[in-house]
């Protein structure tokens, strides 16, 4: 299963990126394969529609979750229409190595 984690940067040292339409960075995992991916989120900048844009760039990437510090109303509703699970962590002090190896226990 693929999961996308947003973070801060582009190494497994990197934090937990709290926004998930303005994050820096979406890490794709896959829990089968432990293949890690980083994809630069080139929706950050936008004026609007971050979130929207943001949630097209996972989905094309064959993600079944999606780890967040927060979601907007507007991605909610869209993750629901494609059956993409969503779990907002709150501390965002973890890393994506930390966030990784709690998804595989």
């Amino acid at each position: 299963m693929k999961v996308a984690i947003t973070s801060t940067g582009n190494s497994p040292d990197s934090k937990l990126d709290s926004r998930f339409g303005r994050c820096s960075h979406f890490v794709i995992y896959d829990t089968e394969t432990k293949s890690i991916e980083f994809v630069p989120n080139s929706n950050r900048d936008n004026i609007e529609g971050a979130g929207p844009a943001s949630v097209q760039t996972v989905a094309s990437k064959g993600v079944e979750k999606v780890v967040s510090g927060e979601f907007g109303a507007k991605v909610k509703s869209i993750f629901d229409s494609l059956q993409i699970q969503l779990i907002v962590l709150k501390d965002t002090d973890k890393t994506i190595s930390q966030i990784i190896s709690m998804l595989n226990h």
